[in-house]
C-alpha cells in the first residue's frame, strides 16, 4: 500500500485524529487533522487528511480559509455541499468565539482589552471596516455595531452615522475602530483628521469618544495609549 495513500481506519490508532484528540487533547493536532474531524470522511483515493491537507495547500492555508467561499471550498475534489457548509460553520463559531467577550470581562478597562474583542474578527480583513464599541456609565459593554466598510474617509465615516445608534442606545460613551489590510496599524493623516472630527462631534452631543484603536496583523494602535486623545 503506498504509504501517501493510507486511508485513516489503516492507521494506527493513537494517529486517528479522532482518537489523538480524546488522548492528547486538541492543541496536539495539526491544522489538517483538526479540519479532518469536520470533514469525517475523505474521498475514494484519499484519507480525510490528505483532503484537508490539500484544501488548505489550495487555499494558502489556515489564515486565509475564512475567504474562501462555499463555491471555492467546493471546488476541491472530496469537498461536497455537507462539507462546505461544515467548514464554515465552524469557521464562524470561532470567529464569534474570539471576539465574544467573558460575561465577567463585560467592563473595558484597557485599550488592549478592547483591542481583542476585534482583533480576531479584523486582522485578516482584506477592506477596511469601521466599527464602534458602545458603553455605558460605567465602562459596560452595551453593543458592538458595524458602521461601514470601505476606506477610512470623512464621506464614508460621518458623524451623524457614527452618533445616530449611540443616542437611540442611550451610550454613554464609544470606542472607534477600524482595520488596516496593510496589517500595518500605524495611523494615516486622514485616520488622524477623521479621529479629531468625531472626538468634537462626541463632545457636542455628550457621548465621549474614549479612545480610537486600529487593529493590524495581531497588533493594534491606541490613540488614547498614545495621548493622541
Amino acid at each position: 500500500m503506498n504509504s501517501d495513500n493510507v486511508m485513516i481506519r489503516d492507521m494506527p490508532a493513537e494517529e486517528r485524529p479522532r482518537e489523538k484528540l480524546q488522548m492528547l487533547g486538541a492543541g496536539a493536532l495539526s491544522n489538517a487533522e483538526l479540519l479532518a474531524i469536520l470533514l469525517r470522511v475523505g474521498s475514494k483515493n484519499e484519507s480525510a487528511v490528505q483532503v484537508a491537507t490539500r484544501v488548505l495547500a489550495r487555499g494558502g492555508g489556515l489564515r486565509n480559509l475564512p475567504d474562501q467561499s462555499l463555491e471555492d471550498l467546493q471546488k476541491n475534489k472530496g469537498i461536497g455541499p455537507d462539507k462546505a457548509v461544515t467548514i464554515k460553520a465552524a469557521l464562524e463559531l470561532g470567529s464569534r468565539l474570539a471576539t465574544t467577550p467573558r460575561e465577567d470581562s463585560g467592563i473595558i478597562t484597557n485599550p488592549k482589552q478592547a483591542a481583542d474583542l476585534f482583533m480576531e474578527d479584523l486582522r485578516y480583513k482584506k477592506k477596511e471596516f469601521f466599527k464602534i464599541l458602545l458603553l455605558n456609565t460605567k465602562n459596560r459593554i452595551i453593543s458592538k455595531e458595524e458602521i461601514s466598510v470601505g476606506s477610512l474617509n470623512a464621506s464614508i465615516v460621518h458623524p451623524r452615522e457614527i452618533f445616530s445608534i449611540p443616542l437611540k442606545k442611550s451610550a454613554a460613551s464609544v470606542i472607534l475602530f477600524h482595520n488596516h489590510p496593510s496589517g500595518d496599524p500605524s495611523p494615516s493623516q486622514e485616520d488622524l483628521e477623521v479621529t479629531r472630527r468625531l472626538v468634537d462631534a462626541g463632545n457636542i452631543l455628550g457621548i465621549t469618544v474614549r479612545d480610537h484603536i486600529i487593529i493590524g496583523d495581531g497588533c493594534f494602535f491606541s490613540f488614547r495609549e498614545k495621548g493622541l486623545l
